[in-house]
């Protein structure tokens, strides 16, 4: 990938991408931000520049980690139990700012992020404070939670093994994804001075629902049995028909093997095929082909064998395990952010 190459995934993949996540964290703080503030206090302060402090840390924040990990110079990303723990975090905050903005109760005043005093004092309008404040520590807490793209972008910065270009690289990647996230906080605040308070609403049930498409990723990802997505498929396929037929990883070798080798193609709609049959117990080669897979796709997760392989696009990778041993069972696998799903049925 070129400089260019990188800017555009940006624009028109990374920034899509992560506004799941981020995104939330965006609308979350300038919800909160409507919520208190004074109309005498948006003439000075104005609506871009929350916006402009959340994009400019993060921006400060990834420039940063692209130099530490350009000089890492070997494979670095965050663990899966720690993006797990991250997810989870990020959804409590968001179900905590969503009670603040609807008033449902005192303890949920705890989740409006409040400067330290001694910022307090630094800053004589106490305004002027929260408006940077909150958005930019947020904008750099992004870091911790990068989506399948950023991933991608990161291991890219590794791979580069100089400080300079890998700060370069996320620099540019995160330059290209601000547009759209600006789009979002900008017109988040237009509707609050056009609606006023049913913005507060609005935005707070925004927030949950979410809130609850990460919660439904992050529960995938945690290996539990219990999924909205797959609870809604249990239902549509009992009342409606689901073609249920697994595609065999091995069919091609002798019954009886030990060693089971298949391709998983990582396209833009998911993973193809998304049911494989392996022999429980055995050897198992996955080929990754990256053919299309911009997104979170691009981060090929087995969650309960703790297992990560990102794979840009356009280039290939493999994974190896022994599978478990018990016949009937299944392993899901999954992007980095649950959103994209399959399962490897162990016969």
């Amino acid at each position: 990938m070129n400089l260019w190459t990188v800017f555009f995934t940006g624009l028109f993949t990374g920034g899509l991408t992560c506004l799941a996540v981020q995104g939330g964290l965006l609308a979350a703080t300038l919800a909160q931000r409507e919520e208190q503030r004074l109309e005498s206090e948006t003439k000075k302060t104005g609506n871009a520049l929350p916006i402009l402090f959340f994009l400019g840390a993060k921006l400060i924040a990834y420039t940063i980690l692209g130099f530490l990990l350009g000089g890492l110079g070997s494979v670095f990303q965050l663990s899966l139990t720690a993006s797990i723990i991250m997810q989870f975090a990020v959804i409590i905050f968001m179900f905590g700012t969503a009670g603040n903005l609807l008033n449902l109760h005192p303890i949920f005043r705890y989740f409006v992020i409040q400067p330290p005093r001694f910022l307090t004092r630094l800053v004589r309008d106490q305004s002027k404070s929260n408006d940077f404040f909150a958005p930019a520590l947020l904008g750099a807490f992004t870091v911790f939670i990068p989506c399948g793209t950023t991933q991608a972008m990161m291991a890219l910065a590794i791979a580069s093994g100089k400080p300079i270009l890998g700060a370069l690289i996320l620099f540019i990647f995160i330059l290209g994804t601000s547009p759209i996230f600006f789009i979002l906080g900008y017109f988040t605040t237009k509707l609050g001075d056009a609606m006023h308070q049913r913005f507060v609403r609005i935005a707070a049930y925004a927030i949950i629902l979410i809130a609850l498409f990460n919660l439904d990723g992050a529960l995938a990802l945690s290996g539990s049995p219990f999924t909205f997505k797959g609870t809604f498929t249990d239902v549509y396929c009992t009342i409606s028909w689901c073609d249920n037929s697994i595609a065999y990883a091995a069919s091609g070798q002798a019954a009886g093997a030990t060693t089971q080798e298949a391709t998983i193609n990582i396209e833009s709609s998911g993973y193809n095929p998304a049911q494989l049959a392996i022999k429980a117990g055995s050897q198992v080669t996955l080929k990754l082909v990256n053919t299309g897979g911009g997104g979170c796709t691009s981060a090929f997760t087995i969650p309960s064998l703790g297992i990560r392989k990102i794979v840009p696009i356009g280039s290939s990778d493999t994974v190896t395990f022994t599978a478990p041993n018990e016949p009937g069972g299944e392993l899901a696998f999954m992007c980095s952010m649950g959103m994209f799903r399959g399962k490897l049925k162990l016969v």
